[in-house]
């Protein structure tokens, strides 16, 4: 027999002031959060004269909707308790009328499930029952599962422009009491503009993620502009608490498959849409998107079980040992340790995973977000040693497995350049760098960025080329001591057994005009590996600049001093020269090979044991 649930709504429909008359004072009532607060019933709560709308205990895991920000909201009689202490609650939380919650989200279901939590009424936007007679929580799960087992009054708000969302989303009329019709549109999300900067910072952070990598979202200017920089990504995966229009934009541009996923394969797993009527509509009845509780989407053993997640977090300030303060405050997201911690450790547990703390060099004041302490600052995120890389728009410093010294060295060199000789200055004072450090001030805005580049070579070995900057010492120190004795020899036309702190600091600060130097990486950016180095010196002959170029014994015979030598090349006839010139023992026939190949004219004497060779730009090339 096929009931008819359009009988069964029209019977179980009543007005909002009808379905709060069963409340009690004392009573603790959950209400859905974000686009899914249930707006007309809040507003009829609040607005209430009704006696027995006194002394009420509201619950929302996220509040930045009318339950916070209601005129009408009265602390006589309710009290508003969140678990999210970003957006309009932060306001309202240092002002006393809203209490905080603190909790890592994953366990925020079992403290419902166990009664830490108590909830007599739940008030849950739902889309209208199917043919079925099944409801939709659309755009929030997180909890409303749990507070509708433990409510003893259940009241379902159906709104027309509640989308039919997929996963465990799904709920029976004959778990609610009542029915309240709404025609007011759900609250939305304007998406932020994208500031210039905060395009070059989206930029650097899509540079390190790589093809199948399965990323987080949250929402702000960040988030706003990545999607167009990892649309020519491959096999990307989405588990994250939020999908937003940026993050639609994102999947429909073809980079999200979720191939790679180990759990929810083939689809973005979310608990909450934040957004535009856009995406409500586009999320209606969509089967790639998979809404489930929060202690799925936010259960670290859940988020590791993907390889290669890249949690992205946006934050306000770092200091030289890599400590963070995130945001707070109005229009701010991702705000709390406890909002950001699960989806931290579910990167540390995946396999290939990696945290990217990503922030602009300076803030909306140009004060600087790269600073020597962040001791003062609220909201700090002090699990500094597990983060891997911190982005801003001068670069990437990867920080893991990196001493004081070393991360120090990395987050100067991304901070903006006018801050950089006080940020240096001040480490040495707190002997956080070695007093004899160099820093050549003119060479922080002479730094080429553009120069960055990825080469293949032979087996599929892919090297990624940048100029060397001052913190790639150590690892240009460790490529010596890799060196056999005759690769050093051939390198320096001496047998040089060591290379200490003072002779290396000089070799690795450049000024980028009269010198370049470029260095090659393999691996990824949180795990690289310096391999190669060349570079080239103007000097002895105008017009002409002096090169060399080494590259690690392993990593021999693939054919990258002859990219290097492509590279530099390129630099040079950018920069105005005629040729190059360099020295090379006579046997040492390898490095003469390279340049003899090279597609330009090479002329070669010989004195004193030494190969003197020139290379003209002007000359016709080399068959």
């Amino acid at each position: 027999m096929v009931r008819d649930y359009t009988t069964v709504l029209h019977e179980m429909t009543v007005s909002p002031e009808e379905a709060l008359k069963d409340i009690e004072p004392g009573m603790s009532i959950f209400i859905g959060t974000g686009a899914a607060e249930p707006r007309t019933m809040v507003r009829a709560l609040i607005n209430s004269s009704a006696p027995n709308i006194q002394d009420l205990e509201l619950i929302q895991i996220i509040s930045f909707g009318d339950a916070v920000l209601a005129e009408g909201f009265s602390a006589e009689r309710f009290r508003l308790k969140t678990f999210f202490s970003g957006w309009m609650a932060d306001e309202a939380i240092s002002k006393g009328y809203v209490d905080y919650i603190p909790s890592r989200y994953s366990e925020i279901p079992n403290l419902f499930a166990s009664d830490h939590i108590d909830v007599n009424v739940a008030i849950i936007q739902v889309s209208a029952p199917n043919d079925s007679g099944y409801c939709s929580l659309g755009t929030a799960v997180d909890v409303a599962r749990q507070a509708i087992d433990k409510a003893s009054i259940v009241i379902g708000e159906i709104n027309e422009y509640v989308p039919r969302t997929f996963g465990d989303t799904f709920v029976p009329i004959s778990d609610f009491d009542c029915f309240v019709l709404s025609h007011e549109p759900p609250i939305v999300f304007k998406q932020w503009p994208v500031d210039p900067v905060f395009d070059v910072v989206a930029e650097k952070v899509a540079s390190v993620i790589e093809d199948g990598s399965c990323l987080s979202y949250s929402i702000g200017p960040l988030f706003e502009a990545l999607p167009r920089h990892l649309k020519g990504k491959k096999n990307l995966g989405i588990h994250s608490p939020f999908i937003t229009d940026a993050l639609m934009d994102l999947i429909n541009s073809g980079a999200v498959t979720n191939r790679n996923k180990k759990i929810y394969q083939g689809k973005s797993l979310t608990s909450y849409a934040l957004g535009s009527p856009a995406l409500l509509r586009w999320l209606d009845g969509n089967p790639m998107v998979e809404f489930q509780a929060i202690d799925r989407v936010f259960s670290p053993i859940q988020i590791g079980k993907n390889p290669s997640v890249v949690t992205i977090i946006h934050a306000r300030k770092v200091d030289l040992k890599g400590r963070f303060v995130l945001h707070t405050g109005k229009d701010n997201m991702a705000t709390g340790p406890s909002e950001v911690m699960d989806f931290f450790n579910g990167a540390e547990i995946s396999r290939g995973g990696c945290t990217i703390f990503a922030l602009s060099s300076r803030n909306l004041h140009g004060k600087p977000n790269v600073t020597c302490s962040v001791s003062n600052y609220p909201n700090q995120f002090s699990v500094h040693e597990a983060v891997d890389l911190v982005v801003t728009e001068y670069g990437v410093a990867s920080l893991k497995g990196r001493t004081i010294r070393e991360r120090a060295q990395a987050l100067i060199e991304i901070a903006h350049p006018d801050d950089r000789a006080a940020l240096m200055e001040t480490a040495k004072k707190n002997n956080i760098l070695y007093p004899d450090q160099i820093y050549l001030e003119h060479a922080a805005h002479a730094y080429p960025a553009e120069l960055h580049q990825t080469r293949t070579f032979k087996g599929n070995q892919e090297i990624n080329f940048r100029p060397i900057r001052p913190s790639d010492e150590e690892g240009m120190r460790k490529l010596f001591y890799r060196f056999s004795d005759t690769a050093v020899y051939y390198r320096y036309f001496t047998s040089v057994t060591a290379m200490p702190h003072a002779r290396m600091q000089a070799y690795v600060n450049i000024d980028y005009t009269d010198t370049i130097s470029i260095v090659g990486f393999t691996g990824k950016a949180q795990k690289e590996r310096l391999i190669s180095e060349g570079r080239f010196v103007k000097g002895r002959r105008e017009g002409y600049a002096e090169v060399a170029f080494v590259v690690d014994d392993a990593f021999q015979n693939m054919g990258i001093a002859s990219g290097m030598l492509s590279i530099l090349t390129d630099i040079a006839k950018e920069r105005g020269l005629r040729g190059f010139t360099a020295d090379v023992l006579t046997s040492n026939r390898q490095m003469l090979a390279v340049f003899k190949k090279w597609g330009h004219q090479c002329t070669v004497s010989m004195s004193d044991g030494v190969y003197e060779i020139t290379i003209d730009f002007a000359s016709t090339p080399n068959t």
